[in-house]
């Protein structure tokens, strides 16, 4: 059942950003089987559908552990910790992403390092991550020392923003040159692969995954996972997730309650077996729009996703670059039409960061991208007719 606005005396069908009702509808008696499930069971902390999700997830992402945390800021939390990152140490990400990446390493101690992204993919650049070694770092007794401030560079987290893998090559190049841990966020990624086929999760040395409602994989709530082929590094967050308990009341170190919650795990399950399914609509979707920008006049306004060839982008959002973005906004809110901006202050730009000295352009491909970049519907339930419609709206501003 679609929703309308009234315009003048004619009524306009709305788009959503997303559509969440329309997918629960697909699998409303699934879910509702599996929570009866679930209920009768009477086990609710880390039951046996925690432990099946962290199976199935782990295979999917080509990975040999899968251990479920409560959220994907959690998960960052988790891998960091796995890995004894802490004041003195200093984190190189990207500062275009969701605030978590950079809050989790400052949550700890440590010292988020900004690295400029590639324009195309929005992912951090390897090139500027180069770069910035060779101008602040320098290597004493096999670590990597930050000129600028004494401190230890550790590790190395990028983001598969949007659902594109970062380039994995040239950034591994680099770890293990420089013998940096490698964390993935892999938020917006589930399921992404590199040329080659290496998916997101499962190529450096833990993967973050988040369940948010709004990611092609949601629950009901908040959830996450790490991923690792490290069987000590899978431990070691086990034992985290919980306090840091082994066994039940004795603690080595000082852990968390992060752990993924039974119901969730049971929906998430649920999900999961139409996930695929799911990904090849938003896959359907953002061909649509590909051809309808770049076969018309619109191509001079409006730029589409980049996908490196090989690589298998799930479109978690569908980003276009655009002039006058924030007047397309208000045109296309007005319309009744979803949108997003992802993100509109780049994270070196954020207050709370101030104390790291940066300035707006020292990241300027990250800046530009908070100005031109909007988010358009692409869920897996939008109609040609609801697509059409947006395509429509953003003619119509540009004309």
């Amino acid at each position: 059942m679609h929703a309308f606005r009234v315009v003048g005396n004619e009524q306009v069908r709305k788009v959503p950003l997303l559509d969440l009702k329309a997918q629960y509808a697909s699998i409303e008696h699934e879910v509702i089987a599996v929570l009866r499930e679930v209920c009768a069971s009477q086990q609710f902390i880390l039951g046996a559908h925690v432990a099946e999700l962290e199976k199935r997830v782990a295979a999917y992402s080509h990975c040999r552990f899968g251990i479920g945390v409560s959220s994907g800021t959690d998960a960052l939390l988790v891998a960091l910790m796995a890995l004894d990152i802490g004041p003195g140490d200093e984190v190189i990400t990207s500062p275009y992403s969701f605030f978590a990446t950079a809050g989790a390493v400052a949550r700890l101690g440590a010292r988020p390092l900004f690295c400029d992204i590639d324009a195309g993919t929005y992912n951090i650049s390897p090139a500027a991550v180069e770069n910035m070694i060779g101008n602040i770092g320098q290597l004493r007794d096999g670590e990597l020392i930050n000129r600028n401030t004494g401190g230890r560079i550790r590790a190395l987290l990028p983001v598969h923003l949007f659902g594109h893998v970062a380039d994995m090559d040239q950034l591994m190049s680099i770890a293990k040159r420089y013998r940096l841990r490698v964390i993935e966020d892999a938020a917006q990624a589930i399921g992404s692969e590199c040329a080659g086929g290496g998916r997101a999760g499962s190529i450096g040395d833990i993967g973050c995954f988040s369940f948010f409602p709004s990611k092609n994989l949601g629950a009901f709530g908040d959830g996450g996972m790490c991923t690792t082929n490290d069987p000590v590094l899978a431990e070691r967050m086990r034992i985290l997730r919980s306090h840091g308990a082994k066994p039940k009341y004795h603690h080595s170190v000082i852990g968390g309650n992060f752990r993924l919650d039974e119901m969730q795990a049971a929906i998430l399950l649920v999900k999961l077996k139409h996930l695929d399914d799911w990904t090849m609509g938003r896959q359907r979707n953002a061909a649509f729009y590909d051809d309808e920008f770049r076969g018309s006049e619109l191509s001079r306004q409006v730029s589409v996703p980049m996908v490196i060839e090989g690589y298998r982008h799930i479109y978690n959002q569908y980003v276009i670059r655009v002039a006058n973005r924030d007047g397309l906004k208000k045109y296309l809110t007005d319309a009744g039409i979803g949108n997003e901006v992802y993100y509109p202050v780049s994270l070196h730009a954020q207050q709370c960061f101030a104390y790291l000295g940066y300035v707006e352009t020292d990241c300027p491909e990250s800046s530009r991208a908070t100005r031109e970049s909007i988010a358009i519907p692409v869920y897996p339930e939008l109609d040609r007719e609801g697509q059409r419609r947006v395509v429509d709206a953003i003619a119509a501003f540009y004309r």
